[in-house]
């Protein structure tokens, strides 16, 4: 417990924290601030406007808003998992740990706990600017917003962010282990982002197998009205078939602690220097 609440106290003062879910939030504000401010521009068609006026049209907004978070939450994920894997080798705060005679693997998966709760309030952070910024949007656009309240949605909306915590967990441990395998903060961040894309691009080749890596199954664990696995904020373009919700959300468990576990054995195992 006491490495655990070390680990939210040091996550809380680090800038990758404030940085990662403040760019986040702001990119959302900025689309749905920009939708709401240019919804009656010159040129743009009915159909494009009516597309446009549902970013921003509730109760379909909340969707559309936790699409966006749980598409590029993927990415911002693996990275900030990575630059807080990679600190601990390239700062030097695992040696310091280890001497003081932690158990290195109980120190890895602790660390990353810390990292799961720091994502959960992340998230929840993103979501209630998203919905903020959705509002004044609808009122610059003109649009009513008496879906605010809608039951039914408001009544799916626990499931589905405990979903996308769990999926963007799920990616932010990718990078974590990524960055531990190579002892290093941005080798870590480089080789967490080329995957993440790959992954998209490998998609256009080889679908039936991408289906099970873990951005795509991260995807469709969290598959809304307002997303869809493979396009969308989340996918990257290819269309790939999607997994079943059910199955994919045991895939998206099965590849978290595969990769904490990978996390943990190396670092059991590695010579710590420096």
């Amino acid at each position: 417990m006491r490495l655990f609440a070390s680990g939210l106290r040091k996550l809380g003062r680090r800038l990758a924290t404030w940085v990662t879910f403040g760019l986040l939030a702001g990119l959302l504000v900025l689309i749905l601030i920009a939708v709401g401010a240019t919804s009656d521009r010159a040129g743009a068609n009915t159909a494009q406007r009516a597309a446009a006026l549902g970013l921003i049209t509730f109760p379909g907004a909340y969707d559309s808003i936790l699409s966006f978070i749980l598409g590029l939450g993927g990415l911002f994920g693996v990275v900030y998992g990575a630059a807080i894997a990679g600190s601990e080798w390239t700062w030097g705060t695992l040696k310091n740990a280890v001497a003081r005679g932690e158990s290195r693997a109980r120190y890895v998966l602790l660390s990353f706990a810390s990292i799961a709760v720091v994502i959960a309030l992340g998230l929840l952070f993103a979501f209630v600017t998203g919905v903020a910024a959705a509002l004044v949007a609808a009122g610059l656009a003109n649009v009513p917003t008496s879906g605010l309240n809608d039951a039914a949605t408001l009544g799916r909306l626990p499931g589905h962010l405990l979903k996308g915590w769990l999926a963007i967990t799920e990616e932010a441990a990718l990078g974590f282990a990524i960055a531990t395998l190579a002892r290093s903060q941005l080798a870590g961040i480089g080789a967490g982002i080329a995957f993440y894309f790959g992954e998209t691009f490998a998609g256009i080749f080889l679908p039936d197998v991408v289906k099970y890596l873990p951005f795509n199954v991260a995807t469709a664990s969290v598959a809304t009205s307002g997303s869809s696995s493979g396009g969308g904020f989340g996918g990257g373009g290819a269309q790939i078939a999607a997994l079943d919700p059910s199955t994919a959300l045991i895939l998206v468990v099965a590849w978290l602690v595969g990769a904490l576990a990978v996390a943990a054995a190396f670092t059991e195992r590695a010579e710590i220097t420096g």
